[in-house]
């Protein structure tokens, strides 16, 4: 079987596109990751936590949706499925809770924002 180099390089743009295809769908699907974590803990030595029934009852009842609330060590760890959902909840809870407790909005840490975070930092010093 005899391939000219019409065919070959038609072959070769065609599977360097599909690469390109996959890669900007791959990034697409990266970025869509909206989900945000809240952090209650408590401001000083030897307070608890708060309860995960307070909180539940408090953002149910200003109608905001959540995805889990654990703990982990000294800290109560609420997460969303987007960032206007945690930045609301941290208003509720910012007005709800009593003093003594900081909540504060957690970094994203998937690979995607990272880099998407990376590149905005550096975008200055490019050219």
């Amino acid at each position: 079987m005899v391939i000219n180099r019409h065919t070959l390089r038609w072959f070769s743009l065609g599977t360097g596109a599909v690469i390109l295809l996959l890669l900007a769908v791959c990034l697409w699907v990266a970025l869509q990751h909206n989900e945000s974590t809240l952090a209650i803990r408590p401001s000083g030595q030897g307070a608890s936590m708060p309860d995960g029934f307070f909180i539940w009852h408090h953002l149910d009842a200003n109608g905001i949706r959540f995805k889990s609330i654990t703990p982990k060590d000294d800290t109560l760890l609420i997460k969303f499925d987007s960032r206007a959902q945690s930045s609301a909840a941290k208003e509720v809870l910012d007005r709800s809770l009593p003093q003594g407790y900081i909540v504060a909005q957690l970094d994203d840490d998937t690979p995607a924002s990272l880099w998407i975070s990376r590149l905005r930092d550096n975008a200055h010093r490019l050219g």
